[in-house]
């Protein structure tokens, strides 16, 4: 398999800022997802207007995250993802910084948690493969923080080819697929880190 192009660092706390609002994020993520698309489907997907829609890609690429892309026909306005993966680092101790990084975290776990809902409102449309092959999991592990690192490391690893955006030799009935990884300390509802 051809080398994956590589993430995007992210340290720019006005980029951060503008990737925490929620529909930019949005955005970013359908299109990584499933490549190339118009403001008007990136709208339909999202839920908002092709006006405004079109305003934040605009907004996105002048950050550099999403560009133009050649359409089908003259009409046709697609817009494509420039990268297939961002990374913040570790959450800076600057407060301005860490508070962008939080507000781009909010946003992820807001549009995975709307993703998820979505897929759960619609279980009973979809086909029974589908279903069978899904996977809602959760995993209360004991490890080093060395071990954390290189167990996220290989997952990325493992997950990385099959990113939509660039993924070239995705067999006939392949779909769009969302999955999402947080590993973390457990902390107890008293604030303390569980051992």
């Amino acid at each position: 398999m051809a080398e994956l192009p590589p993430r995007k660092r992210i340290e720019d706390v006005e980029l951060l800022r503008a990737l925490a609002h929620p529909l930019r994020s949005a955005l970013l993520n359908h299109l990584t997802a499933v490549g190339p698309r118009t403001a008007s489907e990136c709208a339909e997907a999202v839920g908002s207007t092709a006006s405004n829609c079109s305003w934040h890609l605009r907004q996105l690429a002048q950050y550099g995250l999403v560009e133009r892309a050649e359409g089908e026909d003259g009409r046709e306005r697609p817009w494509r993802a420039r990268q297939v993966g961002l990374e913040m680092g570790e959450l800076a101790d600057d407060p301005a910084r860490r508070a962008a990084q939080l507000g781009v975290v909010g946003a992820q776990l807001t549009h995975e948690q709307e993703l998820t809902q979505r897929y759960l409102d619609s279980l009973d449309g979809l086909d029974p493969a589908w279903r069978a092959a899904t996977g809602l999991s959760a995993y209360a592990l004991r490890v080093t923080p060395e071990e954390l690192t290189r167990l996220t490391e290989e997952i990325d690893a493992l997950l990385r080819p099959y990113v939509g955006a660039i993924r070239g030799d995705a067999p006939a009935g392949a779909r769009s697929v969302h999955v999402g990884l947080r590993a973390f300390p457990r902390i107890e509802h008293s604030g303390k880190a569980e051992e």
